[in-house]
């Protein structure tokens, strides 16, 4: 039997029987590290990133209070999708995640393409990362003469560092990142509700209602830049998928995964949104900028000694939390795709620790391309590659509901048993998802600028997406072949 596909055809999508199981080359190797605490704290970390704590500041500043409807909306589909991606895991854990299932269900061709989204998504991802942390730096004036792109590559350099050691460490670092950012998004909560509550005086301005009301009301500019603003909110939840991809180190998923996962959506509501709300509350959105973090300009005003650098520290831990995780999922996706030949071989390789590092230092050297971004371009280099990685977000995402869809469909014919802990209203819920991702495309369209340019890009990924495919193809169908009996 295959260690790979159960398929005559490697080419073609593997027959789902519960007899006979789906076994994926690439899970081979790896270590149950991650235990339940690492499991639940990467969970919150993949859902408070980068995307709120920098860039909440430039779109509240566009949106106004309305900024809070999009995250809700984007924060409902988010669960959506690691819910489905949750009933996949309890149905057959993997480290290779949503390439393994679009292996078994869509073939090679649908795990191809869902890796190398999903790499589009974090290569990208990185770059906006650690040009995120470079322009926190900045906030310090010891750092403020240093050029972006040398601080860009320093923290680039100590979480590849980190990330290279073992899952362990990976687990530990992510579960420490994780309590710093929910413990001062729960301490600027407490102050924020303080400040609204006592109408306590920020920077000469009183909080409340009247912030907003006097002030163009929920939406000051319309409801069109809301809309607009979805395809950047997108990105704040690029890594609720993490969970999934950690579940192929995780001991006993069938108990930790269900709690993760399920947790995601209050966390959406008190994190994203009620931070939104309060944030709306306390200053005009006028008072915000996408070059300072919101939390920032917030205790900046207030005056607290060390309160502004506090806080920006945070921020900090948030952007190199995010390309911690982005370096370890393309590690395991790509080793993943690497085994089935539709990697490059290096990329299969693991160290004595169990990390695939071929796939990791990939992945780093891309965000080395971002490092010369920041030098050519430090004041445009974020947003830029914010709409390629919502590019690759939207493809993944994409491709977690299809493997669902046609989970749902092999579930039908009794294919498949679907596990109890599962996606509801399928398969509505999975169709309708694909429709929200397709029209955050448009939204992306309409906002025109760099939006527009990104999407006219799509059929030049989708042109790169098929030569690569005719490049590998012999590969996989020799690798396929090499390991069926």
């Amino acid at each position: 039997m295959s260690d790979r596909v159960t398929a005559a055809d490697p080419l073609s999508a593997a027959p789902a029987n519960p007899a006979a199981p789906h076994v994926d080359a690439g899970d081979a190797g790896y270590r149950k590290d991650l235990k339940s605490r690492h499991v639940n704290m990467i969970a919150i970390g993949g859902a408070i990133g980068t995307g709120l704590f920098l860039g909440a500041g430039g779109r509240m500043s566009q949106a106004g209070p309305s900024l809070f409807i999009a995250y809700a909306v984007c924060g409902v589909f988010a669960f959506l999708v690691v819910r489905a991606l949750g009933e996949l895991v309890l149905y057959r854990p993997s480290s290779g995640a949503f390439v393994s299932y679009a292996r078994e269900f869509m073939g090679e061709k649908g795990a191809y393409t869902a890796g190398w989204l999903y790499f589009l998504n974090w290569s990208t991802t990185a770059v906006a990362d650690i040009t995120a942390a470079a322009t926190y730096a900045h906030f310090w004036a010891m750092f403020s003469d240093v050029p972006q792109w040398i601080l860009a590559l320093i923290a680039l350099a100590v979480v590849l560092a980190a990330n290279l050691i073992s899952v362990k460490y990976f687990g530990e670092m992510e579960f420490w990142f994780a309590i710093i950012k929910v413990g001062a998004l729960v301490v600027f909560m407490l102050v924020g509700i303080f400040l609204v509550v006592t109408s306590h005086d920020i920077g000469g301005h009183t909080p409340g209602m009247a912030t907003i009301t006097d002030n163009g009301g929920i939406f000051p500019s319309g409801v069109m830049p809301m809309l607009l603003l979805i395809q950047g909110v997108v990105f704040a939840y690029a890594s609720v998928e993490l969970c999934g991809v950690a579940a192929g180190e995780t001991e006993n998923p069938e108990k930790i995964m269900p709690k993760a996962i399920n947790s995601i959506m209050w966390r959406v509501g008190l994190f994203y949104v009620g931070s939104v709300i309060l944030l709306a509350l306390l200053l005009p959105y006028t008072a915000y900028s996408g070059d300072q973090s919101p939390f920032v300009t917030v205790f900046d005003k207030l005056g607290i000694p060390g309160a502004a650098g506090v806080m920006n520290l945070v921020v900090l831990t948030a952007a190199l939390s995010s390309l911690n995780s982005g370096l370890y999922s393309t590690g395991r996706i790509l080793r993943s795709m690497s085994l089935a030949g539709s990697a490059p071989k290096f990329t299969g390789v693991m160290n004595r620790g169990g990390v695939p590092y071929g796939g990791i230092l990939l992945t780093a050297g891309f965000g080395v391309l971002g490092v010369g971004l920041n030098y050519v371009m430090p004041d445009d280099a974020f947003e830029l590659v914010l709409n390629f990685a919502s590019i690759g977000i939207i493809g993944t995402w994409a491709m977690i509901m299809v493997c669902s869809l046609l989970f749902w469909r092999h579930a039908q014919e009794g294919r498949v048993t679907r596990p109890g802990y599962n996606l509801p209203w399928a398969p509505y819920t999975q169709i309708v998802t694909l429709g929200f991702l397709g029209s955050v495309l448009v939204l992306m369209w309409m906002d025109g600028g760099v939006g527009r340019t990104t999407v006219a890009c799509l059929p030049l990924i989708a042109a790169a997406l098929v030569g690569g495919w005719f490049l590998v193809r012999g590969r996989v169908r020799s690798t396929a072949a090499t390991t069926q009996d």
